[in-house]
């Protein structure tokens, strides 16, 4: 997609549901370069999205390379990845995300510590942003990078936003996601 055309598409975006969305896609990362296209997922505090590889994945932010407890969880908006991609269905998962929701991702509609409910599960965003990279670029162009990380693409989080796991619980799609409270 080219800049232009995702641009087309911003009018869509930013109609994503405020309060009360879906959960359309849940995607287990099994192994580096692998993914899982799950009906329903477990979360939980300590291991993010139960059988995903953010568990084992060393981080250059904390000092003794442990998993970042605030990256657990990577969350894009559903309207997006399904932009980047509207011919090819089966490529949304390339984007590297484990949970894919209708939702306005907002900073203004979802600003750090506001807690998601989705199925039994209660998730916080946290402070962490969530960048196009390399691999982004190389799944859908350079054009998608720099859209979804331009000034517009960051207020509205169209690469996604982080997030960590506070109630452990079981996520299907097609559950409603709601948004309760910042703490």
């Amino acid at each position: 997609m080219t800049t232009a055309e995702l641009e087309q598409r911003l009018d869509d975006l930013r109609r994503s549901p405020a309060d009360a969305g879906t959960v359309e896609l849940i995607v287990r990362r099994p192994a580096v370069g692998e993914r899982e296209v799950l009906q329903a997922g477990v979360l939980d505090p300590d291991h993010g999205l139960v059988g995903d590889t953010w568990i084992d994945r060393p981080s250059k932010d904390t000092p003794d390379g442990s998993p970042l407890h605030i990256a657990q969880l990577n969350v894009m908006n559903a309207r997006m990845v399904a932009a980047l991609c509207p011919d090819d269905p089966d490529r949304r998962p390339l984007a590297g995300d484990q949970l894919y929701l209708d939702l306005d991702l907002s900073v203004a509609n979802l600003p750090v510590g506001t807690q998601l409910a989705l199925g039994d599960a209660v998730i916080e965003v946290t402070a962490k942003p969530h960048l196009g990279c390399a691999k982004f670029t190389e799944r859908f162009g350079l054009d998608a990078m720099r859209f979804v990380n331009s000034p517009v693409g960051r207020d509205l989080r169209l690469r996604g936003l982080n997030a960590m796991v506070v109630v452990a619980g079981t996520v299907r799609q097609g559950d409603v996601v709601r948004k309760l409270s910042s703490t």
